[in-house]
């Protein structure tokens, strides 16, 4: 074409451009503007000469860019077509813009320089270095042009690096022949970006004194050779970084004084001394703790922090400080390992200056130290060194400070706030932040008080005893300040409260370090009769003081005559208005009795009487803190270890709860929906819903029943050693296997209110009958709602309202009131055992109640029924029980969840609007947990608490590997559970069609575990081929949903590759789906399957045949949203650099490679 052409159609571009950019173009316009682009990058044959005309120095940079654009598109998806001519003049072109076609370095825009080594590293990724061997040398003559080309030059190379090695965003034979080139290159590579960086910071500082632009030139060339070094560190050979006597690590340590360049110095010795690999590798990094890298490395802090908080300084503290941090790991790799290192002489040195940055004001520096002085402390040999267990008291000194929780962003009480101010955006952020940070010192403190234990407790001590001598101060900015009482905000509390923490971490600590003749009884004592005689009406600190008591507890199990002392000041908050402070001395005695039972039991009776006196009055205690109380006494009762005397105590403990709970009027409310919400208030109208509440007394009733016979099964058991169970009478006989049979000593009392419990749940599930909502009050139409505090955190909203509206009361009732009654049945099994499987018709009693109605229970009470019932109920259920108890209840429990959450997720996969209203998200979140929940129940949650029971074995594997052996088998559960039609077709079906519900967990979880040992179960049986189909176009629609997910895509692949290897040659249906997914290549398919349905071809490696097999399926698989519509990228293969192996006829078909054009030397310099 000719140049008038040219020149025509680079008119129009530049006006269709200038059309797109400019803010006051109407969209008509711009997009037609736009389209004309797109389309002649598509199918102009004139890209080049156009985009190279465009990109010239005299046009506006917006249209530069946009002729690069189009040099750019060219070279990505029009390089396999291009003659070889059109490929020189291109990549001649293109290095002559690099050479003369760009302005100075200090005027041209970042956006072409970066289009530029776009354009220059694409051509690379396609052509070198097979065809254009001598890249390297043109780009090192580019360079020695001036520092706009070294710049550009330096750009190439980081992008180069990052597409290859970090991003990998080429084919593997490329990628890897690219990669070894570099690596055979580096040392070049690394001489010459070490000559740029030294020769451009050595004409900087000659010339920063003087106004001249070229040192600012050089300064730029500087900072980019900085990054592009970051770029290769990473990963090139350590010989590389630690060559020429550490030349790298000393001048990126010189720079760290250099005000423009030090955060890029600071981020490349970051990344060196990140390194992993092998440790003798790793050994010259210690020279970073000799004298003048050290020196310069304080020095370099020392200023930054001098100069005030400037963002620029802020930023290169936080990365020297992580520096010190990766110092800190690699001496603790290196010292003590074979690597024959010793402890450095200037530990010390380097202990002063990363204890300054644990003192730092920015609470963020603070943080950033604790994993490395965990490390230091934990380590064999460096903490038993003098220097740093001199430090141990300094590290407690700096946490008393750290642990007080100031620094608030919107505050300005300390000097932490500025700096906050730069790293958190809220003070929410902040505060979530601050509750880690101090969790992570509690636990680096517990491992200092592990080295030397006294001081931790000295300094305890004295904090304590200043506290309880301090005056108050409430603060100014008090809400309650007409009280006189602190907030959480006060700066009284914010001392007690980090006092509190620090005491109770070290105090403890303490305890399980020293032996008992070490510890200091008379100091603990001496502080534990201060805390005891000190009186405080402020609830906040009274809490703090609560938690000190249960701190030096343990004190008095030397002193036992405290004991009465401790109690009745625990014991002592009994006014309404503190309820927090009473819950809090609730929980203390439930500790204490929970810990230190033996020490409790010579006063029994006097807690016995105690808590008798507090549960006379009914209105005195809220219900949950009356049965906390009698929690605590049964914890006591278990150690009496004497079968008859517990039951005897515990018969007359319940027998207020047992008159109440089986009384007429009880049995009437417990068995009569309607009779219930009248009890309750449910169905009252109330003008006033501050002042009324004339059922309260009645709900309160029934939850202390509940809450009395929940903790009773919880807490009561027998003696824990065999011998002690004998000889108390808890032992019954032996089970064939040999294992005891024990009975629990209150058996008879729960088990004589079970039929009013599963009264009361049935009941309850038929409230939420359409005719029973309808009888809720005008009040409490909404009382079976959902709780704002259950809703908010599934919806990702923290904010709760301070007080709660009576209906709120009323939601709160019957929601603990439902979890709690399935708590008891949940913990009957384990505590009662065989006394509770054994119950008459026990499973037709659990259909007729915690079963029924389930089609209008809400998914939000469904959850905690499978979860804290059926769960923990079949985990302790023997095997003798399973047939009698089990399969009754899981079978029409399976049949009846898979059936529901199909229909739920087929409503959820018909809605088309992108922008859900709140509830419908809520709902559609609500689904999503219950199929979890689902999915846990039949399957096995992994991780270290197995929370739920398993139809698996418990297979290690299970939990980590995408890919479970093939050996997983059913339990015994699990097989009675297949042997029953509808049973094994429920879960079946609800296995297989949850792969294809939008819940990736699920998905994964269910993949793993669960489908292919159920499959298997069946396998033996006759299949039928329609059946057979469902289950691998099941798998395949899984792809299809959640291919984009590596995780679910790995394990789905693995799944349908066992599937078709194991039913193939049974089902030949199954090819005829596989013949259905698109894009398939047909010729690979029958090869596939002729070696798949030929055993003696069956030759390739496992691996080999489910890449291949992974290809076949390539079309099914779902690729993320940003994936789906962008045109892709071919890159071919170049002859291999290496000998080249004869590959198979079906890797060859498979891999579809393309062969290249032949040409051996493309580009000549």
């Amino acid at each position: 074409m000719s140049a008038e052409q040219v020149s025509s159609l680079c008119e129009q571009l530049v006006k269709a451009v200038t059309v797109i950019m400019d803010p006051a173009s109407t969209q008509r316009y711009r997009l037609e503007a736009l389209k004309f682009c797109e389309e002649f990058k598509e199918k102009c044959p004139i890209c080049v000469p156009c985009g190279l005309k465009l990109a010239e120095k005299t046009q506006t940079a917006i249209v530069r860019h946009f002729g690069l654009q189009i040099l750019e598109h060219v070279v990505k998806f029009r390089w396999n077509s291009m003659p070889r001519l059109e490929k020189v003049y291109l990549k001649n072109n293109v290095m002559g813009l690099i050479s003369n076609g760009t302005q100075n370095i200090l005027e041209e825009e970042s956006h072409i320089k970066d289009v530029l080594s776009r354009i220059v590293v694409e051509m690379i990724k396609r052509e070198w270095p097979q065809h254009w061997p001598d890249m390297l040398k043109e780009l090192d003559t580019l360079s020695k042009q001036g520092e706009t080309q070294t710049e550009l030059v330096m750009f190439i190379l980081l992008r180069l690096a990052e597409d290859v090695v970090t991003f990998q965003t080429l084919p593997t034979q490329r990628r890897r022949d690219i990669q070894q080139t570099l690596t055979q290159n580096m040392e070049k590579i690394f001489s010459f970006l070490l000559t740029t960086l030294q020769q451009n910071v050595n004409k900087y500082r000659r010339m920063v004194r003087t106004p001249a632009k070229s040192a600012q030139a050089n300064c730029r060339v500087g900072i980019a050779a900085l990054n592009t070094l970051a770029g290769y560190i990473d990963w090139v050979a350590m010989s590389h970084i630690t060559a020429d006597n550490c030349k790298l690590l000393e001048m990126l340590c010189l720079l760290l004084n250099e005000p423009e360049l030090q955060v890029g110095a600071a981020e490349c010795l970051l990344i060196a001394v990140s390194r992993k690999g092998k440790l003798e590798d790793r050994k010259p990094l210690m020279v970073l703790f000799g004298d003048v890298a050290m020196h310069y490395i304080l020095s370099a802090a020392q200023t930054a922090d001098g100069e005030g908080l400037v963002e620029k300084h802020y930023v290169f503290l936080k990365r020297l400080c992580q520096v010190l941090c990766a110092l800190g790991s690699q001496l603790c790799a290196l010292v003590g390992s074979d690597s024959d290192v010793d402890t450095p002489a200037n530990l010390g040195k380097y202990l002063d200056s990363f204890l300054a940055f644990t003192t730092h004001p920015s609470q963020f520096l603070r943080s950033s130290t604790q994993i490395t002085w965990g490390a230091l402390f934990r380590h064999e040999i460096l903490s038993r060194d003098p220097l740093l267990l001199a430090m141990i008291p300094k590290y407690l000194r700096a946490s008393m400070t750290n642990l007080v929780k100031v620094g608030f962003p919107s505050k300005t009480d300390s000097p932490s706030c500025e700096y906050s101010r730069f790293d958190f955006d809220s003070d929410e952020d902040f505060n979530a932040f601050f509750n880690s940070f101090r969790a992570q010192q509690g636990e680096v403190m517990r491992m200092a008080c592990r080295l030397d234990p006294r001081t931790g407790f000295q300094m305890a001590g004295e904090w304590l005893k200043y506290q309880l001598a301090a005056a108050v101060d409430i603060g100014p900015m008090n809400s309650k300040t007409g009280e006189g009482l602190c907030s959480i905000f006060s700066p009284s509390f914010v001392q007690w409260d980090a006092m509190t923490f620090f005491s109770e971490s070290v105090i403890s600590q303490m305890f399980r370090t020293l032996d008992k003749e070490e510890i200091p009884v008379n100091d603990g004592i001496e502080l534990l009769q201060l805390v005891l005689n000190f009186e405080t009406k402020d609830p906040l600190i009274l809490s703090c003081v609560l938690t000190n008591v249960s701190a030096l507890f343990p004190f008095v199990t030397y002193r036992p005559e405290y004991l009465p002392q401790v109690l009745s000041k625990v014991g002592a908050p009994r006014t309404r208005a503190v309820k927090n402070v009473r819950r809090h001395a609730c929980s203390s005695i439930i500790k204490m009795c929970r810990d230190y039972p033996q020490l409790v039991l010579p006063n029994f009776e006097m807690l016995y009487n105690h808590v008798k006196q507090l549960l006379s009055n009914e209105l005195l205690l809220t219900q949950m803190e009356k049965c906390a109380l009698m929690e605590a006494l049964v914890l006591i009762s278990n150690q009496f270890k004497d079968y008859q005397r517990q039951k005897v105590f515990l018969e007359e403990l319940m027998s207020p709860v047992a008159n109440l709970w089986l009384s007429e009027e009880m049995q009437r409310v417990l068995s009569d929906p309607e009779a219930f919400i009248s009890y309750v208030g449910a169905d009252n109208k109330i003008a006033d819903p501050v002042l009324e509440d004339p059922s309260g007394l009645n709900r309160s009733r029934i939850s202390f029943c509940v809450y009395t016979i929940l903790g009773v099964v919880k807490r009561a058991r027998w003696p824990t050693t065999l011998e002690e169970a004998k000889a108390g009478g808890f032992v019954i006989g032996c089970m064939p296997s040999g294992n005891p049979i024990y009975r629990n000593p209150c058996t008879e009392q729960v088990l004589k209110l079970l039929d009013n419990l599963l009264a009361l749940i049935r009941t309850h599930n038929n409230l939420y009958m359409p005719e029973m909502v309808a009888k809720l009050g005008e009040t409490f139409a909404k009382a079976l709602d959902m709780l704002e505090v259950e809703k908010n955190p599934l919806l990702e909203l923290y904010d709760s309202p301070v007080y709660k509206t009576i209906l709120e009361r009323m939601q709160g009732f019957f929601c603990t009131l439902y979890d709690n009654c399935f708590h008891i049945l949940g913990n009957a099994g384990p505590s009662m055992q065989q006394d509770f499987y054994t119950v008459d018709g026990l499973a037709s009693q659990f259909l007729n109640s915690a079963f029924v109605n389930l089609n209008n229970i809400p998914d939000y009470r469904l959850r905690p029924m499978l979860r804290v019932f059926v769960k923990p109920l079949v985990l302790s259920c023997p095997s003798d029980h399973y047939e009698t108890l089990l399969c009754p209840m899981l079978g029409p429990l399976f049949t009846y969840l898979h059936v529901r959450l199909s229909q739920k997720w087929q409503v959820i996969s018909q809605r088309t609007d992108d922008n859900p209203e709140s509830q419908e998200m809520l709902e559609e979140q609500l689904v999503r947990l219950l199929t979890r929940e689902v999915m846990d129940l039949i399957s096995k949650e992994d991780g270290v608490h197995a929370a739920a029971f398993s139809l698996l074995v418990d297979d290690e594997m299970m939990s980590t590997d995408v890919t479970p052996p093939s050996s997983a088998e059913l339990t015994e559960l699990g097989k009675s559970l297949m042997k029953q039609e509808d049973v094994c077709t429920a879960l079946l079906i609800t296995a297989y069609r949850s792969l294809s519900w939008k819940d990736t967990l699920s998905c994964q979880r269910t993949t793993t575990q669960l489908c292919w040992p159920l499959l298997k179960q069946v396998l033996t049986g006759s299949l039928l081929p329609d059946a057979v189909t469902w289950f691998f176009t099941g798998v395949l629609k899984g792809l299809q949903t959640h291919g984009q997910h590596d995780g679910c895509m790995a394990a789905l692949v693995h799944l349908a590759f066992q599937i078709y290897e194991a039913l193939r040659p049974r089902y030949a249906e199954l090819k005829a789906v596989m013949e259905q997914i698109p894009e398939i290549q047909k010729e690979s398919l029958e090869q596939f399957d002729s070696k798949l349905l030929n055993p003696t071809l069956l030759k390739v490696a496992d691996k080999r045949r489910k890449d291949n097999f992974k290809r076949l399926i390539a079309g099914c698989i779902g690729k993320p949203l940003g994936e789906q519509f962008r045109k892709e990228v071919h890159i071919r293969n170049l002859p291999s650099l290496f000998k080249k192996v004869k590959p198979s006829l079906e890797t060859d078909v498979l891999e579809n490679n393309e062969d290249g054009e032949g040409l051996t030397a493309l580009f000549e310099p």
